[in-house]
């Protein structure tokens, strides 16, 4: 069960004061997230503290669909549901945790997706998104808060139980509203708006690299 939201409301500040001290968070562009209305925000994944992290300046309430499997790990389990995640089972079509979600959002509640399904590579880079997150704003006519997660596979890498310090950053960028084209299927649909969707998230991280490419100059 999660925690009332007044809870959540009360030690967010406590969390995003011991996030700065200890992997020195900055969000970026905090202005491009609606204060109202349905929403999906749809994050590359890159660590365990992805949706702790992410959440920390979207002051409203949030669900997060994460991997049933999480949900049996120490701590993160117990984390993420108390954050508000419900299990979606990836396996296969899982229509209960998506009818959930839709309700949720079209009362204008947010919803947090992933959607590589999982942990992108080593490195910090992507691994091909699906269109699930796509598909679901197109049936709750919501639009999607892109965000690139960055650092965040170095502070907390796949080989460690605990994160150790760094540095990570969250960049919020501009919504955008996924619209069919005329005469477009709602399949095909998907999967370009889902490109699109991975090229701004990626651009934050190509933003990254360059500069990283040109102070080693």
């Amino acid at each position: 069960m999660a925690l009332p939201q007044w809870i959540l409301d009360l030690v967010r500040p406590t969390v995003g004061l011991g996030s700065r001290l200890f992997w020195r968070i900055e969000h970026q562009g905090v202005e491009n997230i609606p204060q109202t209305g349905g929403l999906i925000v749809a994050a590359n994944h890159q660590s365990y503290g992805d949706p702790f992290w992410l959440a920390t300046p979207i002051k409203r309430p949030i669900r997060f669909l994460a991997w049933s499997e999480a949900f049996s790990w120490p701590v993160i389990g117990k984390g993420i549901r108390l954050l508000g995640a419900w299990p979606l089972h990836l396996s296969g079509s899982d229509p209960a945790a998506i009818r959930r979600s839709l309700t949720w959002l079209r009362d204008g509640g947010v919803v947090v997706i992933f959607p590589e399904g999982g942990r992108g590579q080593e490195n910090g880079s992507m691994i091909r998104m699906k269109a699930g997150a796509v598909r679901m704003a197109l049936e709750a006519s919501v639009p999607i808060l892109p965000v690139t997660i960055r650092g965040a596979n170095r502070v907390w890498p796949a080989s460690n139980l605990f994160p150790r310090p760094g540095r990570v950053e969250i960049i919020y960028h501009p919504v955008f509203y996924p619209e069919l084209q005329p005469g477009e299927e709602t399949r095909d649909c998907a999967r370009r708006e889902t490109d699109r969707l991975a090229k701004i998230i990626q651009s934050a991280l190509d933003a990254n690299q360059s500069a990283k490419q040109k102070s080693d100059r």
